[in-house]
């Protein structure tokens, strides 16, 4: 059974390689792409996520873009680069597909009630689309099927804390840039399940010697592209990872049986001058706050499952 899917995302190498990898999965049918400001401002997501459709053929699927600011403050700084392309300096032509004229949140809205019921999303990036188009249609979250993101820490490991990726001591990238977006989607009640960082920034997430090996010997562009992008972030000081996190989100709509889970309360900080950003879960045996939103947070990955699906995906 093929899950149909809209893809939230702020393109940006992570974001480039689970399209890539959604794009080829049998599974998915991937019907719009919409562009959020996270990684880079939305007007240049929009650009790179129709270079990474190029790149593969596709170009009947729509991107539309959203608004430059997040909706809860001011556009922060990214202590990461992801080159001065977006995409690892790769240098991908600029794309000639068009943009679409809706806006990110509005063909949300359209693409969900053409498909109601039979839709997933995957949140790449900040959540500001998606709070958006709960605005223009607050009955979303009964109309869509399943919803994955990369999104928040929960504690299930250290590297929650270890590798934060916002710019303070505890919070996610995606959720520190528009932490009321993140709040409003969390209590939306979706059939989320989030990727924290705890899994998605694992060293066993890293690209084995042979699995890059693997990718640069193929003749598939994609492949290349894939592997320009961990030279890329190992050149720069970091772990292959850094390219792989997104793909998380992907694999784990087609193939949750690579996912541990815990249904946990959770909200986010919304005014921490410490802790902006920061995704609270409420674990207590006692006195827990029940009141808090509900959520699928994955606590383990099978990663070499994991891995063997992004290598496989990327090279077929």
């Amino acid at each position: 059974m093929t899950t149909k899917l809209i893809i939230d995302c702020d393109p940006g190498i992570d974001d480039a390689l689970a399209i890539i990898l959604a794009l080829k999965d049998p599974g998915l049918d991937v019907l719009a792409l919409t562009a959020v400001t996270g990684n880079l401002p939305s007007d240049r997501t929009a650009v790179n996520a129709r270079k990474v459709l190029e790149l593969m053929g596709e170009g009947g699927i729509p991107v539309a873009q959203g608004p430059l600011q997040p909706i809860s403050r001011e556009y922060p700084h990214d202590p990461f680069s992801h080159g001065d392309d977006g995409l690892a300096n790769t240098a991908l032509p600029v794309p000639t597909l068009p943009l679409e004229g809706r806006s990110a949140a509005q063909l949300i809205v359209d693409v969900v009630n053409d498909n109601a019921g039979d839709i997933a999303i995957a949140a790449l990036g900040p959540m500001t689309n998606i709070a958006l188009a709960l605005e223009l249609d607050p009955e979303l979250p009964r109309k869509v099927s399943r919803m994955t993101a990369i999104a928040g820490s929960f504690g299930f490991t250290r590297y929650a804390w270890t590798q934060a990726t916002g710019d303070n001591p505890v919070s996610e990238w995606n959720v520190y840039v528009d932490p009321g977006a993140a709040a409003t989607v969390f209590a939306a009640g979706f059939a989320l399940t989030a990727v924290g960082l705890d899994v998605a920034t694992h060293p066993d997430v890293n690209l084995s010697q042979e699995r890059f090996d693997r990718l640069a010997a193929s003749g598939r562009p994609e492949a290349r592209f894939a592997t320009d992008i961990v030279r890329f972030v190992r050149g720069r000081g970091y772990q292959s990872y850094c390219a792989l996190i997104d793909s998380l989100a992907i694999a784990a709509l087609v193939h949750p049986e690579l996912m541990t889970t815990e249904r946990i309360r959770c909200a986010v900080e919304t005014r921490g001058e410490l802790t902006l950003g920061m995704t609270v879960a409420d674990v207590r045996n006692h006195h827990r706050w029940d009141h808090l939103p509900l959520l699928e947070a994955v606590s383990d990955v099978d990663f070499d499952g994991f891995l063997d699906h992004l290598v496989d995906g990327l090279v077929r």
